[in-house]
């Protein structure tokens, strides 16, 4: 008897496991919005829109500052200075300087995600 219910609580913890790893595997959902974010700040920047560098990258900012909260990374850290560099930047007019912050924002990020 004992060693039927072993397998099954055995059983139930791996069915847990396998269904619970794609909800792993896609990480923060505060991350992901920070990184659709962070690209489209990094692709209007590039079309010279230091304004909409600017307003996205706040969003992106927004969000990665709520996943700080839950997740504790070296890369979030880091995607979040960016951000905050990319809006002084974009706030000044500086669409390219941003752009080159959002750009690495980006990339820290999706080490995150």
């Amino acid at each position: 008897m004992a060693k039927k219910f072993f397998i099954a609580v055995l059983a139930m913890a791996a069915l847990f496991v396998l269904m619970a790893a794609p909800a792993f595997a896609d990480g923060n959902p505060h991350v992901a919005e920070a990184i659709t974010h962070a690209e489209e700040a990094a692709k209007h920047g590039g079309m010279g829109h230091a304004d909409a560098v600017v307003s996205h990258a706040q969003e992106a900012l927004s969000h990665a500052e709520m996943a700080q909260k839950e997740v504790k990374n070296p890369h979030l850290d880091e995607g979040v200075g960016e951000l905050k560099e990319a809006i002084a930047h974009g706030g000044q007019g500086h669409a390219e300087v941003a752009t080159k912050h959002a750009k690495s924002a980006v990339m820290h990020l999706k080490e995150v995600h």
